[in-house]
């Protein structure tokens, strides 16, 4: 049995779905007075200068805190239902073709288990990803364990599975926070191309760029398809 890891934003979907759950949970006037406040922080990080972690936890902190976890899991659910137009069918092909081999298929995501649960329940895979935390019944607007990015993604696979079992692990994304995700991997897919094992993780860059969450030009997932990080 193999190990297959998919990063969600980017990989699975052809767009970022934090964003447009906030969008979708928050309602136009709560949405309109984050953008203004929150505003800087975007700024920065198309600049590069702000961590997509700092602003994801900025931007939770904002539009979920105080909000009841049974109306947020609500709205989690209904925002699922619509990611049927929003994932990359080249990418759920290759996640079947693992299936169909008997694979383990995990989505790692830093997007919130808020939808991503009843999406990964309704593919029948497993999941790891970022968590809102609670107290009472009420979101604190922090995240549980926190952001599911960088190096956290590859140390919560390690934590949960034994990789030495798996004949080979292949791992998928998109963007600089799935490097350490790659790292894991005996196959390494990026922005839909299979990288040759000799090319750096660190040198590979998506092949558009919108602030974070890129979407590939090309998706192929052709084997064996040998990039190097200037055709990536």
């Amino acid at each position: 049995m193999d190990l297959a890891l998919f990063d969600f934003d980017g990989t699975l979907t052809t767009k970022d779905t934090f964003r447009g759950f906030i969008y979708f949970s928050s309602g136009p006037v709560r949405t309109a007075i984050g953008s203004v406040l929150l505003g800087p922080l975007v700024v920065g990080y198309r600049r590069g200068v702000v961590s997509g972690a700092t602003l994801r936890r900025a931007a939770a902190a904002f539009c979920f805190r105080g909000r009841a976890v049974e109306d947020l899991d609500g709205y989690g659910r209904r925002y699922a239902r619509t990611f049927d137009a929003l994932v990359r069918p080249t990418t759920l092909a290759r996640l079947e073709w693992h299936r169909a081999k008997g694979d383990r298929i995990v989505i790692v995501s830093a997007s919130l288990s808020t939808y991503l649960r009843p999406f990964a329940e309704s593919l029948g895979v497993e999941l790891i990803c970022t968590e809102l935390a609670a107290r009472g019944g009420v979101h604190t607007g922090f995240f549980r364990g926190g952001d599911c990015s960088g190096e956290e993604k590859a140390r919560r696979v390690r934590a949960r599975y034994a990789l030495g079992d798996y004949e080979t692990i292949h791992a998928y994304g998109d963007t600089r926070e799935d490097h350490a995700l790659l790292r894991l991997a005996n196959r390494r897919y990026f922005c839909g191309r299979e990288v040759d094992p000799a090319v750096p993780v660190e040198s590979l860059v998506p092949v558009a760029d919108d602030g974070g969450y890129s979407a590939p030009s090309v998706t192929t997932y052709v084997s064996p398809t040998r990039a190097t990080p200037s055709s990536v």
